[in-house]
């Protein structure tokens, strides 16, 4: 279970990594079809395209993965 822990946990902090470098060259969280609702002092926000993007490369990661 450590061992598995200590993958999971390299894994986000490879992905973190890549989502600062990769943040300055594509503006994930800031995309066409991202809500941003301001209301006074209370701000809500929807990443719907950035959630389906991401959701998109992970598949195709993890289908290449398993072949």
């Amino acid at each position: 279970m450590g061992k598995t822990l200590m993958i999971v946990g390299a894994i986000i902090l490879v992905i973190g990594l890549i989502w600062e470098v990769a943040g300055r060259f594509i503006p994930l969280g800031r995309l066409p079809g991202d809500f941003l609702f301001k209301n006074g002092n209370m701000t809500i926000y929807f990443p719907i395209v950035t959630c389906i993007i991401i959701s998109i490369v992970l598949s195709l990661i993890l289908s290449l993965i398993r072949r």
